[in-house]
């Protein structure tokens, strides 16, 4: 999946507004507001993101940080970055291996193709990184294993409901964080949290699961546990019209509770051929911890590839 858990679902039809199943909206810390000055510059002039202005219940804030909302969904970032960055993107491509042939990375695909990279660059969770097959057990080494193998994920599941245009809904907030039930922990409406007003729309409603509730669910399919969360929730808004669609999503790795110590933003497990692991899991769970970490890959990167000629493939 592009972009992770900066994922926006869309209704079967165009009569609902879309949902964030995943990342909700960005809070920049002061500190980060200022290191990352040039992103949060570039996504705000191009109207990716904007302030978040509505009200979010429960939300307790450090100071000096900022809320920002996407007015057309969280993977509008990601597709912002992939089409500034001129890369060719191939979707559906399911990595199962990698093997190291001299100088290069082969690519192994579930459909059984292979490719042949100059650089490799991986950021799935950890757990997923440590299941390919091919090399990459061999060039790891053990303090390496050791760190991979104690970053620690939460679990949650999302739900996204989708409503018909003529559907307003009472309550005041954009968004809700929930302390006192055992299945729910936040709700937002998304087009409200959007400021999303498109005539002939319905509005959109998400819901995530607490951290508990997400681990004892955990290996159940995701239609048992549906029901359960939408019984909550209409226990804690009793006037709730019903939905015309729904979408339920399981997020097996959805935050780094346990990250890879000293959060050093990537770790490099090959110079030549370059093979290095990024993400969260090597920062921390949030855009600035994803931008801390795309940043280091990138100077591992430059580094590496300072004296190749411009046809390397990463």
């Amino acid at each position: 999946m592009t972009g992770g858990r900066m994922s926006t679902s869309r209704p079967p039809d165009s009569s609902s507004h879309s949902a964030d199943l995943g990342a909700q909206y960005i809070t920049a810390t002061s500190a980060y507001a200022q290191s990352h000055h040039s992103v949060y510059s570039e996504l705000l002039s191009s109207g990716v993101l904007k302030p978040f202005d509505s009200l979010i219940e429960g939300l307790k804030h450090t100071d000096g940080s900022k809320d920002y909302m996407t007015p057309l969904g969280m993977c509008s970032i990601v597709k912002h970055f992939l089409s500034e960055s001129g890369a060719d993107l191939f979707f559906e491509h399911h990595v199962t291996g990698l093997y190291r042939h001299g100088a290069s990375w082969e690519v192994q695909r579930t459909a059984g193709g292979s490719e042949t990279f100059d650089a490799v660059v991986l950021t799935m969770p950890v757990p997923q990184i440590l299941k390919l097959q091919g090399d990459l057990q061999d060039m790891l080494s053990v303090q390496q294993k050791q760190q991979l193998n104690r970053v620690v994920y939460s679990s949650r599941f999302a739900v996204a409901l989708f409503f018909p245009p003529d559907v307003v809904f009472s309550f005041p907030w954009a968004a809700r964080y929930v302390t006192d039930n055992p299945c729910i922990c936040y709700v937002a409406a998304d087009s409200c949290k959007r400021n999303a007003d498109t005539p002939g729309r319905g509005p959109s409603l998400v819901v995530h699961t607490s951290v508990p509730f997400g681990l004892e669910h955990l290996e159940k399919d995701k239609e048992e546990v549906q029901p359960i969360i939408l019984q909550e929730l209409y226990k804690m808004l009793p006037g709730l019209p019903q939905p015309i669609s729904i979408k339920c999503q399981k997020w097996r790795y959805s935050q780094v509770l346990t990250s890879v110590p000293d959060c050093p933003g990537q770790m490099t497990v090959l110079d030549r051929p370059l093979l290095v692991c990024g993400g969260d899991a090597f920062s921390h769970s949030n855009f600035d911890g994803c931008v801390e970490s795309a940043l280091s890959v990138l100077r591992v990167l430059k580094a590496s590839l300072s004296g190749s000629d411009s046809t390397t493939r990463i």
